[in-house]
């Protein structure tokens, strides 16, 4: 290996680390939940950069945004198809259940959350000013469709059913995460149950 090869690849490695580390700086600036954090001069202080350096590695605040979900799809993994392999079918909903409940109180998650609700809702609007992220996140529902099909694929289910729990469970988990965010007089423990029990029961019959 050439000198000139070893210094590129030191360059490459420190630049992965830089790059790295930004957006962990950049989660967590966005988990503190304030609206304000979705701003690229304000991550770009948080993270002790100027602007101009985060763009040189995002190209722009759409990149960045875009390379932050990234980030942490990355972190998350292929949750559905890991969840209680050779489980039974309620094992396997519980499993996806209590993972997405922990995952959903995350820095990561809390950071997406802050984010989403800074961007705008409306999907044209979104592609046009935002496409890299737009991109992303639309990105996110197939495959999250995939690996549930994949999670209960030995079980001989109705394919349709499990696509309709899919769509339903990280809705119903955020409800129930922002419940106990806010705080609450119900057992939001017996909601868990109740929805794993639902789920079991459509997917059975």
């Amino acid at each position: 290996m050439t000198e000139a090869t070893a210094g590129t690849r030191r360059a490459n490695k420190r630049g992965i680390q830089s790059r790295e580390a930004m957006l962990e700086a950049a989660i967590a600036s966005l988990s503190t939940g304030d609206p304000a954090a979705v701003s690229g001069n304000r991550i770009a202080r948080d993270i002790g950069a100027t602007w101009g350096v985060v763009k040189y590695q995002f190209g722009d605040i759409d990149g960045l945004w875009a390379a932050v979900l990234r980030y942490t799809a990355d972190k998350r993994g292929d949750l559905p198809a890991a969840a209680k392999p050779g489980g039974t079918l309620r094992e396997r909903v519980a499993a996806l259940i209590h993972a997405m409940a922990i995952g959903l109180r995350r820095p990561e998650s809390l950071a997406i959350e802050t984010l989403r609700a800074a961007l705008p809702r409306d999907h044209a609007e979104l592609e046009r000013d935002y496409p890299l992220t737009a991109a992303e996140l639309a990105s996110w529902k197939p495959h999250w469709d995939d690996a549930c099909q994949r999670a209960f694929a030995d079980l001989e289910l109705d394919p349709v059913k499990v696509r309709r729990v899919a769509a339903l469970i990280p809705a119903a988990m955020r409800g129930i995460t922002s419940e106990r965010t806010l705080g609450t007089y119900g057992n939001l423990d017996d909601a868990i149950e109740a929805l794993i029990g639902s789920m079991v029961a459509y997917l059975e019959n």
